[in-house]
């Protein structure tokens, strides 16, 4: 007889997943992706006439596989879930309302790269956006670096206000709203871009020799955050996937010929130790996707924390 599969709301992710925890997942998940143990499906997208995309990406990792898949229209609020598989015997296990998960999942990513790459004495962050995925992105930061002063900007003043007072009250950090975007990012020594831009929100002259960029916010081919001479001058370039990246991060299509592909690394790369920052004012960049493996694991978690604590 099947069990029926358990229905995990944003309230239960929210609750069950914090980002520390997170983090950790992310972190072993690239390990054994990196060793074979674990396999990642790229996103692929349906695109509609009428401007509607049916999003989905898969992954494996232990004892569960499982797709995400979201919806998309111009002017409507995306619409996530994540279908969780034991993988021994294809149960369906869980379905899982995803908006949050991809949120913390996203920000453990960058957080982990951040880990691996900013430098150690890293004390400013500057975040560009205050959007969907800007809150879980502060939060990772400050679970990796001790920051005393975090800079915000995005371009509405109301919006990046209430944002800056929201964080600095949840998160125990100094968050202060910037006046403009230059003025949030330089001197900072960790810069997040987590908007929904086409078209690049910062300039290469703003951003510090030595800093760490994550660059999150696009993940199409024709769009990006970041300008061509940030990413020429970055002497470390890491991606979470390099097969995604191809199909997707205009961040670096954008900026790239053939062969500027070679100066590319993997996610699973630098927690092997194979690569990473070189010296202090080595420049250095995470171009986020996002993969499934991520929501594998995260969502796995949850499944485990909601069957412990039992019926409501």
């Amino acid at each position: 007889m099947s069990l029926k599969p358990l229905f995990l709301t944003e309230s239960d992710v929210k609750r069950l997943l914090p980002m520390g925890e997170c983090i950790a997942l992310v972190r072993a998940a690239f390990e054994r992706l990196g060793r074979g143990a674990a396999i990642n499906h790229p996103r692929q997208r349906l695109i509609l006439p009428t401007r509607s995309v049916l999003h989905y990406m898969a992954g494996a990792d232990g004892a569960y596989y499982g797709i995400k898949v979201y919806s998309s229209n111009p002017g409507h609020e995306p619409h996530f879930r994540f279908l969780l598989y034991r993988a021994s015997d294809a149960a369906l296990l869980a379905i899982l309302e995803a908006n949050a998960l991809g949120q913390i999942r996203t920000g453990a990513a960058s957080g982990l790269a951040t880990d691996l790459s900013a430098r150690p004495d890293a004390r400013t962050l500057a975040v560009i956006g205050s959007g969907f995925q800007a809150r879980t992105q502060v939060e990772a930061m400050l679970a990796v670096r001790p920051f005393q002063r975090v800079r915000v900007w995005s371009r509405s003043a109301e919006k990046r206000e209430s944002f800056a007072a929201d964080c600095a009250r949840d998160l125990g950090a100094t968050v202060e709203a910037a006046a403009s975007a230059e003025a949030a990012v330089r001197g900072a020594d960790v810069l997040v871009t987590a908007t929904n831009s086409g078209v690049p929100v910062v300039a290469s002259e703003w951003v510090a020799d030595g800093a760490h960029v994550n660059a999150m916010g696009s993940n199409q081919a024709k769009r990006r955050e970041i300008p061509s001479e940030l990413v020429h001058r970055a002497g470390l370039i890491v991606v979470d996937s390099r097969e995604q990246s191809r199909m997707e991060s205009g961040d670096l299509l954008l900026a790239f010929v053939e062969q500027d592909w070679s100066r590319v690394v993997e996610l699973q790369e630098l927690l092997a130790g194979h690569v990473g920052r070189t010296r202090p004012d080595e420049l250095t960049i995470f171009k986020s996707n996002g993969l499934a493996i991520e929501d594998v694991v995260a969502a796995g978690y949850v499944y485990e924390r909601a069957m412990e604590e039992g019926p409501a």
